[in-house]
């Protein structure tokens, strides 16, 4: 049957003005970890305070996965992006005015709900205006372009976060959340594809136990948490404080680093997706390197004697970088063991797993940094370079972690494709 709108002029505007409000969510999520030094001042803060605001919002966006998930397989992607923009503009507003813990944690749980609408639902739009060999290179594209809104948040907002201060940073970033809101209402469509609200007899629960029941959706969670936490736990929370405060970087250049991230998700992405499309049977294997050389660097940095040389600190940062693109893999998996039906509901799962293992991540780290800093007496000096190399470690039992139950269900699922 023709289907003239996939590939079409349409599509490819959908696409961008959807890209655009996931641009926008990444510098609302992101906008926090390079605001980590004044907020701590701001709101008189400790180490694990300041990590509970990530936390907190982590702890939404991955709780909300399932349930949006489940939401976008029956409402589609147009309203839910429209939605979360609408949150996440109402979040950074609160934030803006907030004056103390508890004012900014409700500011970033609302930006957090607004965030954990967008990406599954560009990746749902795909489908319904693609087609299929198009797909996972898109599916890469729409995490490489999405990486802009770090930028946003690394160079333009850090400048009037340091120059015009925090409220009126704040503010600026919900105006932006908000044009995209009513950029989402004007020109995304859900597309001839999409068959409307479903009323079949699938039940939440059935439709989320059919997603888990296949391997690949396992796959992918354990792929995506693997590949992904670490790159979460630096760019949300403890990645600029490492660098000033225990490397000894300037501000300045630490904050400009930062766009290294951007930078290798726009060279690697599209070639992970152009792996991906072609050599489908290696996925994981492609993941799991990557993981190597991310715990291979931060291995070098944490035992390097004294300060690292600013050119590891750049190599470090390349490789955690490359995490990015690295998890983008799991929803791959998702997509090709899921029906259509259900597939809104296993992409939520799979984006679980990297924010379930950030979130675990950052906490730890702050608290381990907050008892050694007791141990120390409480001489003042919050973050230091001995103190990041223990917490920093717990990193490993996380990977460790992921690593084995990613070979656990790679096994299963090739023995689920040998009997199909």
């Amino acid at each position: 049957m023709s289907q003239p709108h996939l590939n079409s002029t349409k599509a490819w505007l959908v696409y961008g003005f959807a890209i655009v409000a996931y641009i926008s969510a990444i510098s609302q999520r992101t906008s926090f970890g390079v605001a980590g030094i004044e907020a701590t001042e701001r709101f008189h803060a400790s180490a694990q305070i300041l990590a509970t605001f990530s936390v907190v919002q982590l702890v939404v966006y991955a709780g909300a996965q399932v349930p949006v998930g489940l939401l976008l397989d029956k409402f589609g992607p147009r309203i839910l992006i429209t939605c979360g923009a609408l949150l996440m503009a109402a979040g950074q507003a609160f934030l803006a005015i907030s004056v103390n813990v508890p004012m900014g944690l409700i500011g970033r749980v609302m930006v957090g709900m607004g965030d954990a609408m967008v990406f599954v639902s560009v990746l749902k739009l795909l489908p319904l205006w693609f087609s299929g060999s198009k797909i996972p290179v898109l599916t890469q594209l729409t995490g490489t372009f999405g990486q802009l809104g770090q930028l946003i948040s690394i160079f333009p907002f850090h400048m009037m976060l340091l120059n015009a201060g925090w409220s009126t940073s704040f503010s600026v970033m919900s105006g932006f959340a908000f044009a995209t809101f009513i950029t989402t209402i004007a020109f995304v469509r859900n597309g001839n594809g999409w068959a409307g609200p479903s009323h079949g007899t699938h039940s939440s629960r059935s439709r989320i136990a059919q997603a888990l029941k296949q391997p690949g959706t396992r796959l992918g969670f354990w792929t995506h948490f693997t590949t992904a936490f670490m790159i979460n736990t630096f760019m949300m929370t403890w990645g600029y404080p490492f660098l000033v405060e225990g490397q000894g970087l300037d501000s300045a250049l630490a904050s400009g680093m930062m766009s290294i991230f951007v930078v290798v998700a726009v060279v690697l992405g599209p070639v992970l997706g152009a792996l991906t499309a072609r050599r489908a049977e290696h996925r994981s294997n492609y993941a799991l390197g990557i993981i190597g050389l991310m715990l291979a660097m931060w291995a070098v940095v944490l035992c390097w004697p004294g300060q690292a040389p600013l050119w590891v600190l750049i190599v470090l940062m390349i490789s955690v970088a490359a995490g990015g693109p690295a998890s983008v893999i799991g929803f791959d998996f998702a997509r090709t063991f899921n029906p259509p039906r259900v597939l809104g509901t296993a992409t939520g799962l799979v984006n679980t797993g990297g924010f379930i293992g950030a979130f675990i991540t950052i906490y730890v780290i702050g608290f381990i940094l907050d008892m050694l800093n007791k141990a120390n007496g409480s001489s003042g000096e919050l973050y230091n370079l001995g103190s990041f190399r223990i917490a920093l470690s717990f990193q490993f039992v996380m990977a460790a972690l992921g690593i084995t139950f990613m070979l656990i269900e790679r096994r299963k699922a090739r023995r689920y494709l040998a009997e199909q």
